[in-house]
């Protein structure tokens, strides 16, 4: 029976903290001060998902009014520099996920777009219903193919471009279901050694 009751016990508070003697709870408000309240987000933020691509860009009105006829991107948000020839802040939203983006200000210590560096090392990959669709899209916007757009051993039609500031996109839609052991086998022949 004693078995029993341990078990029923185990059940309820499995997943819980164990309760901390009231000696120790008391000691804890006496040694650390009184957390300060966390400031609310603005709304804009909260709404932001966990992680968002900013890109630096060497000319964010033109990477505005590409990303628009790229990939449908709506603009959310802009923050011209006081001068008005640079944007210190944009907010973009495209197919539901947001991408900041900023002109260069390398006398701030700011970083360089990777068109002005010659690289980037960050692929940006986009989701869409019809790959075929969106390549072209770009592509007629002013992007360049670097992956040409085919059917992949892991289930994905993909592709990828650079846009005019050096950004690389990758863009895709899932054709079909692969099993992981598939997928492995078609990578072993593929990248062999």
């Amino acid at each position: 029976m004693a078995r029993k009751s341990k078990t029923k016990t185990a059940r309820k508070t499995a997943g819980r903290k164990p309760a901390r003697p009231p000696v120790r709870k008391a000691a804890k408000k006496v040694a650390r001060p009184k957390a300060k309240k966390a400031a609310a987000r603005p709304a804009a933020a909260a709404a932001l998902q966990s992680v968002t691509p900013y890109l630096v860009v060497s000319s964010g009105a033109h990477a505005i009014e590409f990303y628009k006829k790229a990939f449908d991107a709506v603009e959310v948000y802009r923050m011209p520099a006081p001068d008005g020839t640079r944007l210190l802040h944009a907010t973009l939203n495209i197919r539901g996920s947001d991408v900041m983006l900023s002109d260069e200000f390398p006398e701030y210590g700011g970083n360089r777009g990777p068109d002005v560096i010659g690289s980037t090392t960050v692929t940006i990959h986009l989701w869409v219903p019809n790959a075929d669709r969106a390549f072209a899209q770009a592509i007629a916007a002013g992007a360049t193919v670097i992956m040409p757009l085919a059917d992949m051993f892991w289930g994905d039609r993909y592709g990828k471009l650079r846009d005019p500031f050096g950004h690389e996109w990758s863009i895709a839609h899932h054709i079909r279901d692969v099993p992981p052991a598939e997928i492995a086998e078609a990578a072993r022949n593929m990248f062999p050694g």
